[in-house]
């Protein structure tokens, strides 16, 4: 989640940082409305990172390239553009196969290109577990709550039946779509990077949607009739996309009512100084990058009245995640996060990877994604 930028050298401007820091301690870190105020400060600006381990807590000052990834989406709900960067165009039939595209280079370091001294940033691989008192299991799975219910609300919630029920025919039942389409993945398997990099590609075959691809072709090979969208919701203009998301999914619901799981593919950007944090684990033999379902609360202001509905989702997709392969999700994020999650009582979305994932990487654990996923819909398909 960032904008496109220039080249440019390393630098660190400890003015800025200072600014950010003090404009931060202004607001509370935990309020939900710091981050339109850094994104404002410029391009020049660092900013303040999501920590590895609490989301909410953690805050590690990352270079103005991923100014974007930090965006406020409802600053964006609130001041929407007039029109549409990019219309709505439905592949023929809402067929879910892949476009054409060259293949992207294998990922083997042996591959890479050498990059300048001054240009190299460290890579780091990590295991991200999660913990904390706010931290609590469900199932195999560990839910991180960010709310101010307590754990025992938060439990007792998930306790409770989940009411979704697809019919078994051949009406499309999961929308997959991409509100920030063009975040893009490391190339190469390798313990550097490239510090010029902005991780942003406009070819769909490299960015987030190659990834929705790969989820949505599991998924309808193992029954489930699934619609991928590949608009780029945040290209030409960053500024608006969630607007413009909500849009499209409004689309494909007036036009298929018996959509009921909606599923936003995004990656994180997880980042300490000029260090790149990996996060990864291997299943059979392959490296995977770990996942992270984020799941909405409403707090009163959000009109999300089957909130609920979205945690049993996200606890039952988790908790089937950690069956069949352990430690490829990280705790969902419970919050008060509004990211379109009021579109249907399915509604999540899912950062696959981070942007030191290579995309083989992200690629492989949506395959895995697909397999726990479609246990979970055919569980309550009747």
């Amino acid at each position: 989640m960032q904008v496109r930028r220039r080249p440019r050298q390393r630098r660190t401007s400890f003015r800025r940082a200072g600014m950010l820091l003090a404009a931060l301690a202004l607001v509370g870190t935990t309020g939900r409305y710091w981050m339109p105020l850094i994104y404002a400060l410029g391009e020049q600006a660092a900013v303040l990172s999501v920590a590895v381990n609490d989301p909410q807590a953690g805050l590690a000052l990352l270079e103005d390239r991923f100014a974007g990834d930090l965006y406020d989406p409802e600053e964006e709900e609130r001041e929407p553009e007039p029109e549409e960067a990019i219309p709505f165009e439905p592949s023929e039939g809402e067929s879910s196969s892949a476009p054409e595209a060259d293949q992207p280079a294998p990922d083997d370091p042996a591959n890479a290109p050498e990059i300048p001294a001054e240009y190299q940033g460290p890579v780091v691989e990590e295991i991200i577990t999660g913990g904390g008192s706010t931290t609590f299991s469900y199932g195999e799975a560990l839910i991180k709550n960010a709310t101010n219910l307590s754990n025992e609300e938060v439990l007792a919630k998930l306790n409770e039946p989940w009411e979704l029920t697809l019919p078994d025919d051949d009406s499309p039942k999961v929308l997959i779509f991409h509100t920030h389409a063009t975040e893009a993945f490391e190339t190469y398997d390798q313990l550097i990077y490239d510090t010029r990099s902005n991780w942003r590609s406009q070819d769909n075959s490299l960015n987030a949607v190659a990834v929705g691809q790969v989820l949505a072709d599991v998924l309808n090979e193992k029954g489930i009739p699934t619609i991928h969208d590949t608009t780029q919701h945040d290209y030409p203009s960053y500024n608006g996309s969630y607007q413009r998301s909500k849009e499209t999914i409004q689309r494909y619901l007036e036009k298929y009512p018996s959509i009921q799981v909606v599923i936003d593919i995004h990656r994180d950007a997880i980042q300490r100084g000029d260090t790149l944090v990996r996060p990864v684990v291997e299943i059979d033999g392959k490296k995977a990058a770990q996942l992270m379902i984020i799941s909405g609360c409403d707090d009163g202001t959000m009109n999300m009245p089957n909130w609920d509905q979205n945690l049993h989702f996200a606890g039952h997709l988790a908790d089937q995640l950690c069956q069949d392969y352990p430690q490829l999700s990280r705790p969902v994020l419970f919050d008060y996060r509004e990211y379109n999650f009021a579109a249907t009582p399915s509604s999540l979305l899912i950062e696959v990877g981070s942007h030191g994932n290579t995309l083989e990487q992200v690629k492989y654990t949506a395959q895995l994604l697909g397999n726990s996923l479609a246990k979970v819909l055919q569980s309550v398909t009747q």
